[in-house]
């Protein structure tokens, strides 16, 4: 069974059989819509698609929850800069996300009948009433106290388990002032906005609590409870979200509800920097999707993503971007290299039955990936296994029968299927076939200079031509995307 790390409990918690229980509803923070999302967001979001989609294929019915924060003091920052209003501009970076996060291979929807395997997102806007009801409960249970001219804020003395998942105490929140939580009549310095007055101009919703909008943490817990209630399985996010918006979501939730836990696990990633420092536009190294994504394909990303274990940190430089090509290249031309014996080897066409070393080795291998995912999600781990395959197999790959060839296959497309990775052998085009053919005459009519002129018109082509038993084996030379 799978086992996940609770960053609450700070051990491994095992899921349910889906036997007994199927559905799991999963919920992770989005992106506040002021700003292109970046790659440090790739990461959380890529490793999260990735994660929900292998409990469905353990059998899990995944109901995978994400908000999106719309509007916000940092959005509203940004419109008066640029003279817009925040409405257009959250809803111009909300359209902006979902197509990158649709070029990373990422399917999202709102529409919460179309679900399925898609993240349904859930614009924070839209549920205002949601907000509003359970900023309200908080207020009528003593939870909640009024700035006038400022907005509800939260009492963090009035919970006696504030801090339990950074494991900071309601004290120790003396130090951190969270976003939108400036208020110099706070109780404490850690207690943070629930609903924020409006000042003119800004967005503003009417309602018994004043007129304003939402805070930060707020918007989660009152979509969450919209669609999973007050309790739920497992909640998502980014290492930078556990303290101050992780707690908070804690606090608000439960207090609210007086039910615990509010979540059952708790699963954060690791941080991505860039070249050893946090990203930022200051430093120069502020690397968006849409900027990545002109320069290399996704499945880069995706690598990167998935090579690290995901509560692992990522340094990503164009080096971990060559690794990663490199990687993914060598995969392929394994698997290239098997069809293409496949079709050739008169040895693999004229075996019908695997051998019991390969047979056992692939079933060990495929028990072994099982293995690596079910505890605590170990890709770099699982990916380690399937490269000993092809190592255990790449000198004598020519030699492998036919149904060896079969099982090595389909372990490797399995694997990497599961991986969530779609691998396109490439097509050698036919002109560089051609050349091939002419090189292989040449050399049968012993033309060897010839066939050395071919083989370097070949290579300027930019492909490389392999000497097989099986006959010349073509592939393309590595592109490094830049």
């Amino acid at each position: 069974m799978t086992k996940l790390y609770n960053s609450l409990s700070r051990e491994k918690k095992e899921l349910p059989n889906p036997t007994v229980q199927k559905k799991i509803r999963f919920f992770v923070c989005g992106p506040t819509v002021y700003d292109y999302a970046h790659i440090g967001h790739a990461r959380t979001c890529i490793f999260f698609n990735f994660f929900a989609n292998y409990l469905r294929s353990q059998g899990y019915d995944v109901f995978y929850l994400q908000n999106i924060t719309d509007v916000d003091d940092k959005i509203i920052k940004r419109a008066a800069e640029e003279n817009k209003k925040p409405e257009a501009l959250a809803k111009f970076f909300t359209e902006a996300y979902l197509k990158d996060m649709e070029a990373l291979g990422i399917r999202m929807t709102d529409d919460e009948n179309a679900k399925s395997d898609k993240i349904l997102y859930a614009p924070a806007t839209k549920f205002i009433s949601q907000i509003v009801a359970q900023v309200e409960r908080l207020i009528d249970k003593g939870y909640a106290y009024k700035i006038d001219g400022d907005g509800w804020y939260f009492d963090v003395a009035k919970d006696p388990d504030y801090g339990k998942l950074s494991g900071r105490t309601a004290l120790q929140a003396e130090d951190s002032v969270s976003r939108i939580d400036e208020a110099v009549e706070k109780h404490n310095k850690g207690d943070f906005c629930l609903w924020k007055f409006s000042k003119p101009g800004e967005p503003a919703w009417p309602g018994a609590i004043g007129s304003g909008r939402p805070g930060w943490h707020i918007e989660d817990t009152a979509i969450s409870e919209f669609y999973f209630g007050p309790q739920y399985d497992i909640h998502g996010g980014g290492i930078d979200l556990k303290f101050p918006h992780h707690e908070a979501e804690i606090a608000q939730q439960e207090s609210a509800s007086g039910r615990k836990p509010f979540v059952q696990i708790w699963m954060h990633t690791s941080t991505l920097l860039v070249e050893g420092k946090k990203m930022s536009k200051s430093l120069g190294n502020f690397i968006t999707i849409r900027d990545f994504l002109k320069k290399y394909p996704p499945e880069i990303l995706q690598w990167i993503t998935l090579s690290h274990h995901y509560r692992s940190p990522i340094d990503y430089s164009e080096d971990s971007v060559k690794q990663a090509q490199s990687a993914l290249n060598l995969i392929k031309e394994f698997l290239a290299k098997l069809s293409f014996s496949e079709g050739k080897n008169d040895v693999a066409s004229s075996d019908t039955a695997g051998s019991s070393t390969v047979e056992n080795e692939i079933k060990s291998a495929r028990k072994d990936l099982s293995s690596c995912l079910a505890d605590d999600i170990n890709t770099p781990l699982a990916i380690a296994g399937i490269f000993s395959t092809i190592a255990r197999h790449q000198d004598g790959i020519w030699k492998l029968g036919k149904a060896d060839i079969k099982i090595i296959k389909d372990y490797l497309s399995d694997s990497m299927g599961l991986l969530g990775f779609s691998l396109k052998i490439p097509k050698i085009p036919e002109k560089i076939e051609d050349l091939a053919k002419e090189r292989e005459q040449s050399r049968a009519n012993k033309q060897f200079d010839k066939a050395d002129d071919l083989r370097r018109e070949i290579k300027g082509l930019g492909y490389e031509i392999e000497d097989t038993p099986q006959g010349p084996f073509l592939w393309p030379q590595p592109k490094n995307h830049n």
